[in-house]
C-alpha cells in the first residue's frame, strides 16, 4: 500500500477538546479513526479514546499483515469498544457513563470499507466529486430523508439516536468494500468541521491540495468561519496512492510482514480499570457478540 495521510485536531470555544482520531497500518491494510466525545455526558474524551484503543488493539491483533474479513473485524472493533466503555462507566458507577461517536475506515486489498455510529462524517471525493458519504445517525438527518414523523419535529435535530456507551445497543452503519482509484481522498471529521463548512467548499478544498495541506486548511476555515462558538475541530484525510510520495506518506511495501506501525496509544490503564484483554477474554467477547448479532438477524426474519 502507499497513501498520504494527514490529521489535526483543535480546540474551539470548548472547556476541553474531546474529539479523537488517529490510524495505524501494517504492509497490506490500514486503520483510520475518528471519535467525538458526547458534550452532556461525564468524561467524553475517556469515551473516544477507549474507542481508539480497542479498534487499534483489535486491529493490531487481527491484520498480521491483513485482516481475513474486513467488515467482521469492524463490527467485532466497534461493538468490544461499546462494551469496554460501558465497563468503564460501571466501573466509575458512574449514573450517566461517557459516550461517543465513532467513524474508522479500512484500507485493504485497494479497497475502502467503513462503520459509523453517531454524527461523525466519512467522505470519499474523487476528482472533486463526492462517492459517497456516511448518513448521521441524528433527528435532522431523518428530517432530509423525509422519515421524521411529524409529532418529532418539535424535537432538537441535531440530538443523536445512537452513539457509544448508551445502554441501548449502537446503531452501525457500513459500507464498502468500494475500489479506490489514484489520487481518491477520505475525510474523516467531527461535526466541528461539516456542520460548518458547505459541502462543496468542504470537497473542493480536499480534492485541491495535498492532504497535508487540506487538513489544516479547512480546520482553520471552520474555527474561522464559527468564531467563539466554535466547536472542536479535528479531520484526519487520507490520499491514496499518490504518484509522487508527499511529506507524511506511508509506503507499506517495503515493510516486514510482522511491521505494525500506529498513531494511536497502546492500551494504558486509566484510574484503576483495567482495560486490557487477554486472548481468551477477547474471544469471548466476540463470539457473544456475534451470537448477539445472529439472534437479531433471526429476530428480523421471523
Amino acid at each position: 500500500m502507499k497513501f498520504s495521510v494527514f490529521q489535526l485536531s483543535r480546540r474551539g470555544g470548548r472547556p476541553t477538546n474531546e474529539d479523537r482520531m488517529g490510524y495505524c497500518y501494517t504492509r497490506e491494510a490500514g486503520l483510520f479513526v475518528l471519535a467525538d466525545g458526547m458534550g452532556g455526558h461525564a468524561e467524553g474524551e475517556v469515551a473516544s479514546q477507549l474507542a481508539l484503543q480497542t479498534l487499534a488493539a483489535e486491529f493490531q491483533r487481527q491484520a498480521t499483515p491483513r485482516l481475513p474479513d474486513v467488515q467482521a473485524f469492524l463490527q467485532q472493533g466497534v461493538m468490544l469498544a461499546h462494551e469496554r466503555i460501558l465497563a468503564y462507566g460501571r466501573h466509575k458507577r458512574m449514573s450517566d457513563g461517557p459516550r461517543t461517536t465513532v467513524v474508522a475506515a479500512v484500507i485493504q486489498d485497494g479497497h475502502v470499507s467503513w462503520v459509523n455510529c453517531g454524527d461523525s462524517r466519512l467522505y470519499w471525493a474523487r476528482d472533486g466529486v463526492l462517492q459517497a458519504r456516511t448518513r448521521d445517525h441524528s433527528y435532522a438527518e431523518m428530517d432530509r430523508a423525509g422519515a421524521l414523523k411529524l409529532a418529532h419535529k418539535i424535537l432538537n435535530r441535531n440530538v443523536l439516536y445512537t452513539c457509544l456507551g448508551a445502554e441501548a445497543r449502537p446503531v452501525l452503519d457500513f459500507a464498502g468494500p468500494h475500489k479506490l482509484q489514484q489520487n481518491d481522498r477520505l475525510l474523516l471529521c467531527s461535526d466541528g468541521l461539516w456542520d460548518v463548512l458547505q459541502e462543496h467548499i468542504l470537497l473542493q478544498r480536499l480534492s485541491n491540495s495535498p492532504v497535508q495541506d487540506a487538513v489544516p486548511a479547512l480546520v482553520d476555515a471552520a474555527l474561522q468561519v464559527a468564531g467563539s462558538k466554535s466547536d472542536n475541530v479535528t479531520a484526519i484525510a487520507v490520499q491514496w496512492e499518490q504518484a509522487q510520495q508527499e511529506p507524511e506518506a506511508a509506503d507499506t511495501q517495503h515493510g516486514g510482514e510482522d511491521t505494525f506501525s500506529s498513531t494511536i496509544q497502546s492500551l494504558q490503564d486509566l484510574e484503576g480499570f483495567d482495560v486490557n484483554l487477554d486472548e481468551a477474554e477477547i474471544e469471548r467477547s466476540i463470539a457473544e457478540i456475534n451470537e448477539a448479532i445472529r439472534r437479531s438477524a433471526l429476530h428480523k426474519k421471523v
